[in-house]
């Protein structure tokens, strides 16, 4: 192991919790790739709770061991990342899947200015019993797929846990997750940030010992986290397409029902266009509101759409806006009052109308006051 008074270049971090069957293996390959391709290196095992000898095999192996009580795969990493020395980091489960007796590969590629290195069990080599089915051809390419349809990282194998970064690079993350999901806020922010990624192929082993891996509950924790920090995918997109439909419908019907493929659609249609309309528009304000309190938090969430909306928002902007459409509302029905007072308080057949300009009324008021909401969530944000 390197002595303690060089200064050490790269730290390989370990997550470890009960890994007796595979820590001491894992902490041996990395220690001989220092030796082997000259680095100035230590290992650091960030024990999460381990009840078994892991800790004093890591020790005897010469690693140095931080210890994390508060559970969790990201807690793990955010305490063995801040205790590392190196100015590069290496990080990869000790379940003995990952070689770190390759971890030269991955320092290199951040030597020549990448500031995030991902490996890629993908593209690489996946050897016989290492990763069920289910998982290969269908979560880890999903996710991955996903993860890119919504951030656009490029990323082949997005939850592959061996990878490597700057000390730098992992302030600029700002990673705040403490579970599972530490691996996609870590591809999601290093994109958010700008920082420079690449990945190679690697070779992923058979682990030893019992899996900490819940297939379906993790797949939903890192899809939830996606989904949180993309406020334009989970709330704008289907808002708006929620809100031009029940727009369409109450639009098309306006007039009177519609027939189609020898079916009549009516009033009870257009009310449907209703209850879509101001649905959409709730949604499409919550996706506003959760865009401004993550700003609030310095949660990187870089939301193209929703930041276009806070570089010309004003409040006074906000309620112009809301009047306009509670006036349109208010005048439709204003008119149908006076034709139905003209008329001697007779029978009035404007349902249609005064449906639709009552939506209006109901969506210009929310917009009034959702100004102000956003108003006093940008003066947080501001100061």
């Amino acid at each position: 192991m390197l002595d303690t008074t060089s200064q050490i270049e790269v730290s390989v971090v370990m997550p470890c919790l009960n890994e007796r069957e595979t820590i001491g293996e894992c902490v041996r390959k990395a220690t001989q790739a220092f030796k082997e391709h000259d680095i100035a290196g230590e290992v650091v095992v960030s024990d999460n709770g381990s009840t078994d000898d892991s800790e004093k095999i890591a020790l005897s192996l010469g690693a140095r061991v931080a210890h994390q009580p508060e559970k969790g795969y990201g807690n793990a990493y955010h305490k063995g990342i801040m205790e590392a020395k190196g100015k590069y980091i290496v990080m990869g489960d000790s379940d003995n899947t990952y070689d770190f007796s390759e971890i030269h590969k991955f320092i290199e590629p951040l030597k020549n200015g990448y500031e995030l290195v991902m490996g890629s069990r993908l593209k690489g080599k996946i050897l016989p019993g290492a990763m069920p089915w289910l998982h290969r051809w269908i979560g880890n390419p999903f996710l991955s797929w996903f993860l890119n349809r919504l951030f656009h990282t490029g990323i082949s194998d997005s939850h592959c846990g061996m990878r490597a970064f700057t000390k730098e690079a992992y302030h600029k993350m700002s990673l705040k997750t403490t579970g599972m999901e530490f691996a996609s806020e870590m591809v999601i922010n290093a994109s958010k940030a700008g920082l420079k990624i690449t990945e190679i192929p690697i070779t992923y082993y058979p682990r030893k010992g019992e899996s900490k891996l819940h297939s379906f509950r993790d797949g939903w924790r890192h899809m939830r986290f996606m989904l949180i920090y993309s406020p334009t995918h989970l709330f704008l997109i289907p808002g708006f397409l929620i809100m031009f439909i029940g727009m369409a419908l109450m639009m098309a019907l306006l007039h009177g029902p519609v027939f189609l493929f020898g079916h009549g659609f009516d009033i009870h249609v257009q009310v449907l266009g209703g209850v879509l309309s101001l649905l959409g528009f709730q949604i499409v304000n919550l996706g506003v509101f959760a865009k401004a309190i993550s700003r609030s938090k310095n949660i990187l969430i870089h939301d193209s759409f929703i930041e276009y909306i806070f570089k010309r928002f004003t409040l006074e902007k906000g309620i112009a806006i809301g009047l306009v459409i509670f006036g349109t509302g208010f005048i439709i029905n204003l008119l149908i009052l006076i034709t139905w007072i003209r008329g001697n308080f007779g029978e009035l057949q404007r349902v249609r109308e005064a449906l639709f300009g009552l939506i209006l009324i109901v969506i210009g008021i929310q917009a009034i006051f959702s100004s102000f909401i956003l108003s006093m969530l940008q003066i947080r944000t501001d100061k």
